[in-house]
């Protein structure tokens, strides 16, 4: 059957599965420079240090401490591994990929006056990962209370017959364009909740708006399933100077992309005497948008020794397009025989775009270096969750989720700490990092902890480093957003081996 394409209207935006909420606010608002091998050794503890490509996507002034012009390229081998608890069932599953983390080059310009107070300025171009949305997984369960069914009866209820059906001899394709082009996603819910035989409605009439629905009440037996990949990447062209011996000041123009892709698998069953004894429900995702923000930055020499960082990082304002297309089966005991109803409209929903404005931040940053045997490095950041906004703020259902934003997410601090000790050309470093939980439960995200070690060797104008860093979360994963709201628990561990090349120009 041919693939339609069809744009849906503003109507779309009061959908409750696919218009954008929570949850999309904070995989493309909570942003992680992954950066160099030497970066992520100190976990990241970099603003007030400079001297490396990454440090610079975190504090601007970082590339006016550059004494040449320097450039760096990374990759990563970084992986992923998810336990999951769902009904008291147990499952694991592992992901692995290899990328270009980072990339970037800093060209120093140095003042001919030696009268000057500028001693040089340097412009820059640095590239960094600030999102890996490569995750799997998945959660078996024997759910006591709790259906898929559920999920379409919410949708359904209080909706009219005629607007979630089709018309005699239309096909599913026709049917599902229509309703949602018409009245957006929730009807479409409706509509494949009615046509899998899932909901039936209390009378035939077309304003009848009370549905039940055809799974029993019972136990259910339920796999669901997790795939996603993607990035969110972060271009920075950058500007800073030095202004004597003490003084550097910085900036970022950053122009930032990502792309979003993922992939639910839902099969439940059950013996409970109803009509409906099997659901499969698919559904797919993918993302794209593009953003901008702006970073203001200075690193202040108190004295020899000590180093004073300071970053404001703007909020990123992005231009998001969402894509998705969903299929449902169905399989029901109808007089003695087993009937299987598929619902495949192979349809692509295609979205209005929306902007998403995420939180600034502030970074504090504090260093000591112990002449040229070492250091260790101290950053403070804050950001605050809840000021994260969908716009037009003037819409409603954007105003309701900015509300809940608001209600649910709270200011988050992030602590990292690093050293690094020389042995001739050898540099061995280890680092640690704490950062909180964006939510105000602190359950649904739990607070992610992490250390790091690495060693880098220094053959003159070449620098090689290699990382091993590792980091461990906890979440509650709800698998929809309405209806079948059960949540399955994640302990979630990331590992990632890191190697970067570094030369001076």
């Amino acid at each position: 059957m041919k693939k339609i394409l069809f744009t849906i209207g503003s109507l779309f935006l009061a959908s409750t599965i696919y218009a954008q909420n929570i949850t999309d606010a904070l995989r493309y608002g909570d942003s992680d420079i992954q950066g160099s091998a030497r970066f992520r050794a100190l976990s990241g503890a970099f603003g007030a240090l400079g001297g490396d490509m990454s440090a610079v996507s975190i504090n601007p002034a970082g590339s006016a401490i550059f004494n040449s012009s320097h450039a760096s390229f990374t990759l990563g081998l970084n992986g992923k591994k998810n336990e999951t608890s769902f009904f008291g069932t147990q499952n694991t599953n592992k992901d692995s990929n290899i990328d270009l983390s980072q990339g970037g080059a800093a060209f120093v310009f140095k003042h001919n006056n030696e009268a000057s107070k500028f001693k040089k300025f340097t412009l820059g171009l640095a590239y960094d990962r600030t999102g890996d949305f490569n995750n799997n997984w998945k959660a078996y369960g024997n759910n006591t209370n709790n259906s898929i069914g559920n999920y379409f009866l919410q949708n359904a209820q209080g909706l009219r017959l005629d607007q979630i059906s089709a018309f005699p001899g239309e096909s599913t394709s026709d049917a599902y364009s229509a309703i949602g082009s018409a009245y957006g996603s929730q009807y479409q819910q409706a509509y494949l909740g009615y046509d899998s035989y899932i909901l039936e409605p209390n009378t035939a009439d077309d304003d009848n708006t009370l549905y039940t629905s055809n799974i029993a009440a019972g136990n259910y037996k339920q796999e669901y399933s997790y795939a996603s990949t993607g990035y969110n990447g972060k271009l920075a062209f950058n500007f800073a100077t030095q202004y004597t011996d003490k003084f550097y000041f910085g900036l970022n123009l950053n122009s930032h992309f990502l792309n979003y892709e993922r992939s639910t698998f839902l099969f439940e069953e059950n013996n409970n005497g109803g009509t409906i004894k099997q659901v499969a429900f698919q559904n797919d995702l993918t993302t794209i948008g593009n953003g901008f923000s702006f970073q203001l930055g200075s690193i202040i020499k108190l004295s020899k020794e000590v180093r004073l960082g300071l970053t404001y990082s703007s909020p990123t304002w992005y231009t998001i397009e969402d894509q998705t297309t969903q299929s449902l089966e169905t399989l029901r005991e109808e007089s003695g025989s087993n009937l299987l109803q598929i619902v495949d409209p192979r349809i692509v929903n295609i979205f209005p775009r929306y902007r998403l404005q995420t939180p600034s931040s502030f970074t504090g940053s504090l260093a000591y270096i112990f002449g040229k045997s070492g250091l260790i490095s101290f950053d403070y950041g804050r950001k605050n969750y809840g000021n994260t906004k969908f716009k037009p703020k003037s819409d409603a259902y954007f105003s309701e989720q900015n509300n809940t934003i608001k209600d649910q997410l709270t200011a988050a601090n992030t602590y990292k700490i690093g050293g690094e000790y020389k042995i001739n050309q050898v540099s061995l470093r280890a680092g640690y990092r704490f950062e909180e939980s964006p939510y105000k439960n602190k359950t649904t995200i739990g607070d992610l902890s992490g250390y790091s070690l690495g060693l880098g060797y220094n053959f003159g104008n070449t620098k090689l480093d290699l990382t091993y860093d590792t980091a461990q979360q906890d979440r509650n994963q709800s698998l929809y957003n309405i209806g079948l709201t059960d949540a399955a628990a994640l302990d979630r561990k990331i590992s990632n081996i890191t190697l970067s090349l570094g030369f001076s120009l």
